[in-house]
C-alpha cells in the first residue's frame, strides 16, 4: 500500500504549489502536513516525493517566465558561438546562475544523510522558520532597494545562490526566504530579488527532483500520487507566482515575517503537546 493516496497527494501538492516560491519555508509546511496527516515523515520515499513534486513549482515558472527564460538561453547560446554577444548581460546571467548553483549541489550531496536524518526534525523546522523571519525583517530594514535586475552582478548571483545552502541545512529556513533575504541586503528591490529567487531556485529544484525520482517511485510512494501531486503542484504555483510579484511590488514583507514566527510557535506547541511528533 502507498504510504501517501490520491487525496493526500492533492493536499500536498497544494501546500507545495503555495509555499514554494513564498518566503514561508515549503519543507517546513509539507513537513507539518505529512505529520498531520499521519505521513512518516522519516519514510525514504515520502522525503523523495516532496523533492519531486516540487518540479510541478519549477514547471510553473517555466511557463510564466517562458519568455525572459528563452531570451536568456538564446543570449547564452549566441554567446557561446560569437564573442561579441558575451557582454551581452543575459549570456553573463545564464552563467552566473549556473555558477550560483554549484555550491548547493556541492552540499546538497555531501550533507544529505545528515539533512535526511537529525536536520529534518520538525524541532530544526520550528527553530528555522522564526530564526529566519528576524534575518527577513533584518534584510528588509537594511536594505536600501535601490538596485533593479538589470544591475545584478556575479557577485549578486554568487552570494545569494549560495544563500540556498542556509534552507537546505535548516528546512524551515526556506529557500525563498534565504535567497531574497540576501538580496535585499545587496540592496536590490524587492521585486528584482524575488525574480532572482525564481531563476536561481530553477537548476537546484529541478536537478534535486530528478535525483529523488527513483527513490518516490519506491515501494512506499506509487507513480500515480507522484503524478497528482506533481500536477496540483504546478497548477497551484503558477497562480501563487502571480500574486507574489505583485504582493511584493507594493508591500514589505512583514506579512511573511509575522506568518513565520506564528506557524513556529505553532510547531512547537504541537510538538511540546506531543499532537506532532517529531
Amino acid at each position: 500500500m502507498s504510504a501517501i493516496s490520491v487525496g493526500q497527494a492533492v493536499v500536498l501538492g497544494v501546500v507545495e504549489g503555495v509555499t514554494e516560491f513564498l518566503p514561508v519555508s515549503s519543507t517546513g509546511h509539507l513537513k507539518i502536513a505529512e505529520g498531520l496527516m499521519g505521513i512518516p515523515v522519516d519514510d525514504k520515499s515520502v522525503v523523495a516525493f516532496s523533492a519531486v513534486i516540487q518540479v510541478g513549482a519549477i514547471a510553473a515558472v517555466l511557463v510564466y517566465f517562458f519568455k525572459d527564460i528563452v531570451r536568456i538561453m538564446s543570449a547564452w547560446f549566441r554567446g557561446l558561438a560569437n564573442r561579441e554577444e558575451r557582454y551581452h548581460h543575459d549570456y553573463k546571467f545564464a552563467w552566473w546562475v549556473i555558477f550560483a548553483t554549484i555550491p548547493i549541489v556541492v552540499v546538497g550531496l555531501a550533507a544529505k544523510p545528515f539533512i535526511e536524518g537529525p536536520l529534518g526534525s520538525l524541532w530544526v523546522v520550528a527553530g528555522s522558520l522564526i530564526v529566519g523571519s528576524g534575518v527577513m525583517w533584518c534584510a528588509d530594514q537594511m536594505g536600501r532597494h535601490k538596485r533593479g535586475e538589470d544591475d545584478t552582478s556575479f557577485k549578486d548571483a554568487m552570494l545569494v545562490g549560495s544563500s540556498q545552502i542556509l534552507a537546505l541545512l535548516f528546512p524551515g529556513f526556506s529557500r525563498s526566504g534565504a535567497t531574497m533575504s540576501t538580496a535585499l541586503i545587496l540592496d536590490l528591490d524587492r521585486v528584482a530579488a524575488t525574480r532572482l529567487s525564481f531563476f536561481l531556485g530553477l537548476p537546484a529544484l529541478t536537478g534535486a527532483g530528478i535525483y529523488e525520482l527513483k527513490d518516490a517511485l519506491g515501494a512506499s510512494v506509487g507513480a500515480v500520487p507522484l503524478a497528482v501531486g506533481t500536477v496540483v503542484s504546478f497548477v497551484v504555483a503558477y497562480a501563487s507566482i502571480a500574486w507574489l510579484l505583485k504582493f511584493v511590488a507594493k508591500h514589505s514583507f512583514n506579512a511573511f515575517v509575522v506568518y513565520r514566527i506564528l506557524v513556529g510557535l505553532l510547531l512547537f506547541g504541537l510538538l511540546g503537546t506531543g499532537v506532532l511528533s517529531s
